[in-house]
């Protein structure tokens, strides 16, 4: 017996009761067709504001064309789930140049597996009812233009820190996508943006990463320096990054909208091992064994041990100094990776030079 057609608008409506069950704040439908945002993307690439990343250009069009990258797809699903961890104190601990400042998304579990399982089960919940169906699930973790998609979708728009924005939950949340082989109704895109002549964020950005609004130049971007690139941080950036040792958060903290985040119900995202409170001298003296065993299920682990070490020691570097300060410098100055030992020592000469100013100011 044939399986009987849905009716897809009540399977919408379903799709986006199912995904608010299964902890999403928002649920919304997209066509495959993201127009301008692929020009966008392509005019960013050939200024070369990827540095490092080769993967964003490694895929021709399918990153702009849903239906490229899996055939048969007719909608995108997209997902939105808010992951502040209540009052994380982000301004007291950038204001506290001795403790580490990590992103307040990666002070929790890796959102990247429990956002996949709650995409497949809403993929059974939808099969259970209508039967097999084409379906493909993404979390940041393959060419997709999600904030895009976030946009057409109806979730929000994209800000000028090239954020997706939302009235009411501001930015504070991941994103994820469902592709499927079904002619869902779509939702109207978020067609204005509400940023106004606000240039908070691109202002307070602490490496002045952003060319203009809505472009921003990624080699400069703190994120960037601390999680995707391999080599040493350059030296004109170090003393801008101060102690993010993993991500940065000035532009969201900035955002008026970010007024309405809320708080995350998930208990994964809740800070792990005094990640949110803890020092840079501390975080130095762990061990490879204690790095590994302390990030296991954590977003840190895509940065590795040694630049790890590599952020810290420039958290260090920017840090007063203080008997703990120069203790954890000390201990990692003959460290095997040259990379390290390199930014320690330049750490080291920080303290240094501004001890050589100090004492020349003393009567």
């Amino acid at each position: 017996m044939p399986t009987p057609i849905p009716d897809l608008a009540h399977l919408a409506q379903s799709i986006k009761d199912w995904g608010r069950e299964l902890g999403f704040q928002q649920v919304g439908i997209a066509d495959v067709s993201l127009g301008e945002h692929e020009a966008h993307l392509q005019r960013w690439l050939d200024a070369g504001y990827q540095g490092e990343m080769d993967y964003m250009g490694a895929h021709g069009s399918k990153r702009s064309h849903p239906d490229e990258l899996v055939p048969g797809t007719l909608r995108v699903v997209s997902l939105r789930m808010d992951y502040l961890p209540g009052d994380t104190q982000m301004a007291e601990r950038l204001a506290a140049p001795e403790q580490a400042y990590v992103s307040r998304y990666a002070l929790g579990r890796d959102y990247h597996k429990l956002i996949r399982k709650r995409l497949q089960q809403l993929a059974e919940r939808i099969q259970a009812a209508i039967g097999p169906f084409g379906y493909r699930a993404f979390v940041d973790s393959a060419p997709v233009l999600e904030k895009a998609i976030a946009e057409q979708a109806g979730l929000g728009w994209i800000g000028k820190n090239t954020l997706v924005l939302n009235r009411k939950a501001g930015s504070y949340f991941f994103l994820g996508e469902l592709f499927v082989d079904l002619a869902l109704p779509v939702d109207p895109p978020h067609a204005t943006e509400h940023c106004g002549r606000c240039t908070a964020c691109l202002d307070i950005c602490p490496t002045a990463a952003f060319v203009s609004p809505y472009v921003l130049d990624a080699r400069r971007c703190i994120s960037y320096l601390t999680i995707e690139l391999k080599g040493p941080i350059p030296l004109e950036l170090r003393a801008p990054i101060g102690n993010r040792v993993f991500g940065c958060d000035d532009c969201q903290m900035v955002c008026p909208w970010n007024r309405f985040a809320r708080p995350t119900e998930q208990a994964d995202f809740q800070p792990r091992h005094g990640l949110d409170n803890s020092s840079l001298a501390e975080l130095f003296l762990w061990s490879e064994t204690e790095f590994l065993a302390r990030t296991e299920g954590s977003p840190l682990r895509r940065a590795g041990y040694e630049r790890w070490l590599r952020n810290l020691a420039v958290g260090l570097g920017n840090a007063p100094s203080t008997i703990p300060v120069l203790e954890a410098l000390n201990a990692r100055r003959l460290h095997p990776s040259e990379l390290v030992r390199e930014h320690v020592s330049w750490a080291l000469a920080q303290h240094a030079q501004r001890g050589a100013q100090t004492a020349a100011l003393t009567p």
